[in-house]
């Protein structure tokens, strides 16, 4: 690709993030309401897509966006606009959903890429969960515990789906006050740490690391 034409991705915080595709087609994930917890400024971007893994306040704010986007949140396989998504159900706890319900892991094929949205998932995965996910280049995993998966089981959940890049979300920051932790236990023994301070990082796929990198971000909001 030339200089200026690879996919961004921005994280918002909590678990929104903004994917800008080469061609300028945005996307945002999960999109969070303000309070109860989330601090962060509301969310200003324009989106042509918008996926939300489940209908939880801090997951599910497609009202705030702009840009009359398309809302994704069924399990189903899509095109639109030239970019393929695949949204594979799993769980928001470790008893199939009967804690907390079910979730959404969105699979978004752009730019020579495939960028996976874990949302709230509350546990490790099955082999054929792994088999319907999989292939992962960029994953965007749940670390906070509580609600979700805790560093630990992350780490398991990142080997299992083998990422060229993982970038954590749902973790305490000082705009959550949410029960959750902070992203230290998920990186402190982890080889290929990339601690960022800016939102946004711009890939492509002869960029991608040749070993799996954990990029951390700061929220943009």
């Amino acid at each position: 690709m030339e200089r200026g034409l690879c996919l961004k991705i921005k994280w918002l915080g909590h678990a929104a993030f903004l994917i800008t595709a080469a061609n300028n087609i945005k996307i945002i994930t999960d999109p969070y309401n303000i309070g109860n917890g989330i601090n962060y400024r509301p969310i200003s971007d324009i989106a042509d897509i918008v996926t939300i893994s489940h209908g939880h306040r801090d997951h599910s704010n497609s009202a705030a966006i702009k840009g009359s986007p398309l809302i994704l949140r069924e399990q189903d396989q899509h095109i639109v606009k030239g970019i393929e998504i695949k949204a594979v159900q799993v769980y928001h706890d470790q008893t199939l959903g009967s804690e907390r319900g079910n979730v959404l892991v969105f699979c978004l094929k752009v730019d020579g890429l495939i960028v996976c949205h874990t949302g709230d998932l509350g546990h490790t995965l099955s082999a054929q969960q792994i088999d319907e996910i999989s292939p992962v280049d960029i994953l965007m995993l749940p670390i906070g515990g509580y609600y979700t998966i805790d560093a630990q089981q992350a780490d398991i959940v990142a080997q299992s789906l083998n990422p060229r890049i993982i970038l954590p979300m749902h973790y305490k920051t000082d705009k959550t006050d949410y029960p959750i932790a902070v992203v230290q236990p998920f990186i402190k023994d982890r080889d290929n740490v990339r601690q960022l301070e800016v939102s946004e990082i711009e890939i492509t796929p002869d960029s991608l690391p040749s070993v799996t990198q954990t990029v951390v971000l700061k929220p943009a909001n």
